[in-house]
């Protein structure tokens, strides 16, 4: 059985503004952590958090660009595990943005945990909320 993250967030920019922070290395480091992100369809990707052994994850995320509808929709595979060469958390990132209401309405879809996965599932599903907080303060300053 497979549990899927899902939350969706409004922000009042424009989904350009929005694209910028979820294609643009510097400032993804900003909000969720460092990674050589490019809105390309094939690129790979790494990004860099810190170790949670406790979650069987240490820190390293390999991802590649799925799918690129710019200012629309970006999908990405994002895979990690408890050491640098094992994979045991396979899964796949969307995030759609849809104007709305002068601003932003930006989904994401994590998807493809697996009952192996349930620590970093509940972390991560807690996490993408606070760090897409940090999106806003930032905006704000």
């Amino acid at each position: 059985m497979t549990r899927n993250i899902q939350h969706t967030f409004y922000y009042k920019y424009k989904p350009e503004v929005m694209w910028d922070y979820l294609t643009k290395p510097e400032l993804l480091a900003q909000w969720l952590m460092p990674g050589n992100i490019k809105p390309v369809v094939g690129h790979t990707f790494e990004m860099i958090s810190k170790p949670k052994p406790e979650m069987n994850h240490d820190g390293h995320n390999y991802c590649e660009v799925l799918e690129v509808i710019p200012y629309k929709k970006l999908v990405y595979s994002w895979k990690a595990g408890p050491e640098p060469g094992t994979i045991t958390v396979d899964t796949k990132v969307t995030w759609t943005l849809t104007p709305k209401d002068n601003g932003t309405e930006l989904h994401l879809l994590h998807e493809g945990f697996t009952d192996n996965n349930n620590l970093l599932y509940e972390g991560m599903n807690a996490g993408w909320v606070n760090h897409a907080n940090k999106i806003e303060k930032l905006l704000t300053k």
